[in-house]
């Protein structure tokens, strides 16, 4: 019962034979091969606009690379404290930028607003003296499961451009607040005033496949040159864009990412009827947020489920984190909520 990243399954299906069928015969190197090409086209018709589409094979590269492209070395980004720019990549997003502040902002389920922006701003004003606010960076879905919507993306949106800011979106799990939010993925994007977006596809099924999207194809600026300059121009990159081009494909991403969701809805719901457990977050993506007391965590573990401990225990509780992927078997869900119903021994 391994309900500790969607990164710990494997890959889809429709992505391996899409890489088996990649190694057949030869291509041009440096994503000058065919299936590269093409995905300009496919990720222009996916968004409803023209857009310039570099893929790379991981978050942290998307995330710190397109971040570069958008802020100078003097600037600030603008992002949650818990967001993973901020508390998981190793200050990529600094080394990439040669020097950028991430200016960390607070609010409820790892999202914040406009208001939580503008309140900062002022320390931000010193002129020379401190750096110059230069993008605000969400994640969708958010480290909580939670999912920006559209009107909340919008209001950021305007913030940054009243401000002089550049909107980027980390996007690991963008399928999923996709298939939650049921709308066109231009709605939560460029429509809604997004310039950048670090798109995911390795959480979903994908082998090692990310792709960073610039919605005006002259803020791509010299993204080319980082991409190169930080090893991400792989050499045999047809082997990346296979992935991208199954994983668009019939619209495989949504359907994997339907699936994981709802798998965290059916755990969260058995969760709730536990006596003493507290859903701490809503279930809006496929990560389930969960307060339950300590004795019921340790006898999880000891039944074999695995999870990560979120915050420590306080007054006898803990918050786990319970993370479902496309791939997570259905008898696992029900094991799982079946150890949680018989309790720890008396």
């Amino acid at each position: 019962m391994n309900f500790s990243s969607d990164n710990a399954y494997g890959a889809a299906p429709e992505i391996l034979a899409a890489v088996a069928a990649a190694n057949a015969g030869t291509a041009r190197s440096y994503g000058e091969d065919a299936i590269t090409k093409g995905l300009t086209q496919r990720f222009s018709e996916i968004f409803e606009r023209e857009v310039a589409v570099f893929p790379v094979i991981t978050g942290t590269a998307a995330n710190s690379l397109s971040l570069a492209t958008l802020c100078p070395p003097h600037g600030a980004i603008f992002c949650h404290e818990e967001s993973h720019i901020a508390t998981d990549e190793c200050a990529a997003p600094e080394f990439f930028t040669h020097g950028a502040k991430l200016a960390m902002l607070k609010g409820e389920g790892a999202k914040f607003d406009s208001t939580a922006v503008e309140a900062a701003l002022p320390n931000f004003q010193r002129g020379v003296h401190s750096p110059k606010p230069s993008v605000i960076s969400i994640t969708q879905a958010s480290e909580r499961g939670t999912v920006y919507k559209q009107h909340e993306i919008a209001s950021l949106a305007a913030t940054a451009k009243k401000h002089g800011m550049k909107l980027h979106m980390d996007g690991a799990r963008f399928a999923n607040a996709l298939a939650y939010l049921k709308c066109k993925p231009a709605d939560i994007t460029w429509r809604a005033g997004v310039d950048a977006l670090s798109f995911g596809a390795s959480k979903n099924g994908a082998l090692a496949a990310e792709a960073v999207v610039f919605f005006d194809k002259n803020g791509a600026a010299d993204f080319e040159y980082r991409r190169k300059k930080a090893g991400h121009l792989v050499s045999k990159m047809r082997f990346v864009s296979a992935q991208w081009e199954a994983y668009l494909a019939h619209d495989l991403w949504l359907k994997l990412a339907a699936k994981s969701n709802a798998l965290a809805e059916r755990l969260a719901e058995g969760i709730a009827r536990i006596d003493g457990a507290e859903i701490a977050n809503p279930v809006e993506a496929n990560a389930v947020f969960a307060r339950l007391p300590d004795a019921l965590v340790a006898h999880l573990r000891a039944g074999g489920a695995q999870f990560y401990d979120w915050e420590p225990s306080c007054n006898g509780k803990t918050l786990i984190r319970l993370v479902l992927s496309f791939a997570t078997p259905d008898a696992d869900v029900t094991r799982f909520l079946e150890t949680l119903r018989a309790g720890p021994p008396a």
